[in-house]
């Protein structure tokens, strides 16, 4: 048989595709979906029966070249769970630096696959904790809006379990994926293809992934939006002009041939709002408002788009529907004087697809989207200023994870005669300024940063000094009993988005600029 002639990548997406649906497995973007639920549905080795044994703990530690920007210093990983190229199998995290650089980690092996420095010259400015500079937002892989599978209870492929050949029967050669090249050529891509209209099912290579599964996606300081290989980091296309330089966005999205990313703070004189780039036609439209939220937009996958907005400017204090295409308000629930301070996180239950964001008062909102008029239900979650996290249990019970101050604690969504309320659950072990929750396979993990945030005033060397080193918690999500504990294994306090995981291993950043790993060790 001839060797193929050119090398062949085949690159499994998160998406497991059954018919309308799919099971998300990988990481793909800010509080891992479309839905910022922050929920890998289904692990090959994470699950309450290995947690409750030995088996998880710490697997390796890699310090990145990195300058950290304030309290900024590397965003959690998207992830990849496998890459079969010319150079064997890989597992994959892409982490995102502040200093507008790249690091793409084996995580199989705990080395560097491949890392960049962008070529990045915003105009100085004054640089402060809420408003940093350089990259703020993590690195993304194109994704699709459809909610996901509630499918979940383990039995994972791909490499959380022994590897496979990407070789068919003799004669046959080795599986192929269309149009995924490695390297790619020096001449100008190809035209993209027609945009699909927006859907609940899920989209092969090329529509709903943005110019394909095979790119990740990073936004620098200077506002430029990089896509490039993820085989490589070789650009698939130059930097396209987003937003202005040094506007610290946050919640960066590819979906449906756009990218998407709010801003706030004012950070460079850049007025607060949600922003769209077309990655056809390269135009870039936004929707000027106070939008809040720690993680960006939501969407709910039937051609709508919801941001939360502080007080003041347009639609103050609310839960804000929005066209993705045009960005134009399609209705907007209110919380009256209350300022939201969470990004909305969506997901479906009882025939419905619901809205929870909580307040400034910290109380937790339960809203239709089919019905933005009045809320379902609130509850004195006593939240902090962070992001949630929801998830479904084996026996359909649906669950919000708030944190607070000094603790992530979960609330139930329960449903009688067509109503809906929000009944306390469980409280986790003391934190110290929990970082947003991850939910992998019924198992939560939530963290305590360390990070002291008790004088808002002070500067980030200021915070650094007073802070302690963050502790990675293991509890069964539906109990809050621990299960495991990272004990002094971490020496820095973290700062930031939520802990990243799946395929058996958990990623967890630090203000030094280092990434630890814990996880089941893989067979070889």
């Amino acid at each position: 048989m001839k060797r193929l002639a050119a090398v062949i990548i085949v690159a499994l997406s998160c998406a497991v595709l059954t018919g309308t649906a799919y099971a998300q497995r990988d990481w793909m973007t800010e509080n891992g979906d479309a839905q910022r639920s922050a929920w890998v549905r289904s692990d090959g080795k994470i699950s309450k029966e290995s947690m409750s044994k030995p088996g998880f703990d710490f697997l390796w530690k890699i310090k990145f070249k990195n300058e950290s920007k304030q309290l900024n210093s590397v965003t959690p990983a998207a992830t990849l769970e496998r890459l079969i190229g010319y150079r064997g199998f890989r597992m994959l995290g892409f982490f995102g630096g502040s200093s507008d650089s790249i690091f793409t980690v084996d995580t199989d092996l705990g080395r560097i696959e491949w890392e960049k420095k962008f070529t990045s010259n915003p105009p100085a400015f004054k640089s402060t904790v809420a408003c940093p500079g350089g990259m703020t937002t993590s690195v993304v892989r194109p994704t699709i809006t459809a909610i996901p599978s509630v499918a979940g209870g383990g039995g994972g492929g791909g490499r959380s379990t022994p590897a496979k050949s990407g070789v068919g029967e003799p004669g046959q050669g080795a599986v192929t994926l269309a149009n995924v090249r490695p390297n790619p050529p020096t001449v100008a891509p190809p035209p993209a293809p027609p945009r699909p209209a927006r859907t609940n099912a899920a989209a092969p290579p090329g529509g709903q992934f943005g110019s394909g599964p095979f790119l990740v996606y990073a936004l620098s300081g200077d506002g430029m939006l990089h896509a490039m290989h993820l085989s490589n980091g070789q650009d698939f296309e130059s930097g396209i002009p987003f937003l202005p330089p040094n506007a610290s966005p946050k919640g960066l999205i590819v979906t449906d041939r756009f990218a998407y990313v709010i801003t706030d703070q004012n950070c460079a004189g850049v007025p607060n709002g949600l922003w769209a780039l077309d990655l056809d036609s390269k135009k870039v439209s936004s929707w000027k408002a106070n939008v809040t939220g720690l993680v960006g937009a939501a969407f709910d996958g039937d051609g709508n788009i919801y941001v939360t907005t502080g007080s003041g400017g347009e639609k103050p204090n609310s839960i804000v529907a929005l066209d993705p295409k045009t960005l134009t308000v399609k209705g907007a629930y209110s919380a009256g004087a209350q300022a939201f301070s969470t990004s909305p996180v969506l997901f479906t239950f009882k025939g419905k697809t619901l809205i929870a964001a909580t307040t400034k008062d910290g109380n937790l909102h339960l809203v239709d989207s089919g019905n933005l008029s009045a809320a379902l239900n609130t509850a004195a979650a006593k939240a902090s200023d962070s992001a949630l996290a929801s998830w479904q249990d084996t026996n359909g019970n649906r669950w919000v994870l708030v944190p607070t101050a000094t603790a992530v604690t979960a609330w139930k969504v329960v449903e009688n005669g067509g109503s809906f309320a929000l009944e306390s659950g469980w409280t986790s072990p003391a934190l110290v300024s929990p970082l947003p929750p991850t939910v992998i396979n019924g198992i939560a993990f939530v963290t305590s940063s360390g990070e002291f945030r008790g004088n808002a005033k002070m500067n980030a060397a200021q915070i650094a000094k007073r802070s302690s080193n963050a502790v990675l918690y293991a509890l069964d999500a539906t109990t809050g009993k621990e299960l495991w504990n990272s004990g002094k294994t971490v020496t820095g306090f973290a700062h930031g988005a939520a802990i990243s995981g799946g395929m058996g291993q958990v990623y967890l950043t630090t203000n030094d600029g280092t990434m630890y790993a814990f996880g089941i060790p893989m067979e070889h």
